[in-house]
């Protein structure tokens, strides 16, 4: 199934800090950083009844001091924990794409000028943060995410005129490439730079046999959406997340 496999890719280019494998569902803990790395993930086939993987769920990231959070997928299993979780009190937050585009049929348009640099880790983070208006000192379960990618990853920057103006992340694994966390500098928006970081990073995983990139976009995002329609993207799935209303449930 492509859908589950670019699910797969996903969760290993973005790893938890710690997961435990559950009947098919996989829990991700990561000191709350990103509902992506905190979640639990209904993945494969389950067969313990869901009320009482529900319970259990919940009493581990009450004692991890997380809220409970699930992310569903049109195939998690069992096809019914959307309703079961929504009976529970679980609300619906951030319905989010799935973009896929099949590298080995496209052609990448040529990038205007611009470097993109290839950046270590405390630099990249740097850049990241600022780009973000956003402290260091939240970003520290970020830093210890990204050093745990066991695939290939590329940490970039788009330069012009001897300046950063944007950043992004790509993990490749095998022949499936991810990009995330790409971020525009504030005062540098609407000038295409944007796009220019995921063509660059595009033609990087085309040269290294890449067949497939992903990327995942939240539905309100409507401009991304837009510029990811432009430059080939077309919808995989779709995912959710029911996101418990009580910061401990158990």
């Amino acid at each position: 199934m492509f859908q589950r496999r670019i699910e797969e890719a996903a969760l290993n280019a973005w790893p938890a800090l710690q997961q435990i494998l559950f009947d098919g569902w996989i829990l991700r803990f990561s000191k709350g950083y990103t509902k992506r790395a905190n979640s639990v993930n209904p993945l494969y086939a389950s067969s313990l009844d869901v009320g009482e993987k529900v319970d259990a769920c919940e009493k581990l990231y009450a004692e991890k001091g997380l809220r409970p959070v699930f992310r569903l997928t049109p195939f998690s299993s069992p096809p019914d924990l959307d309703q079961v979780l929504e009976n529970r009190g679980y609300r619906n937050a951030d319905p989010t794409f799935v973009l896929h585009l099949n590298l080995r049929d496209h052609q990448i348009q040529p990038v205007p000028s611009g470097e993109l640099r290839v950046e270590g880790l405390d630099d990249w983070m740097d850049l990241f943060c600022q780009f973000s208006e956003s402290p260091m000192e939240k970003h520290q379960a970020h830093r210890e995410i990204l050093q745990a990618i066991p695939s290939k990853r590329l940490l970039v920057s788009l330069v012009k005129s001897g300046q950063p103006v944007a950043c992004g992340l790509g993990v490749l694994e095998n022949r499936y490439f991810g990009l995330f966390d790409l971020v525009t500098d504030p005062h540098q928006r609407n000038k295409g730079y944007g796009a220019q970081v995921v063509s660059s990073l595009l033609k990087w995983a085309q040269d290294r046999d890449a067949w497939y990139a992903y990327l995942q976009v939240m539905r309100q995002n409507k401009p991304a959406r837009h510029l990811y329609a432009k430059l080939g993207f077309e919808d995989a799935y779709q995912y959710w997340y029911r996101i418990s209303e009580s910061q401990h449930s158990c």
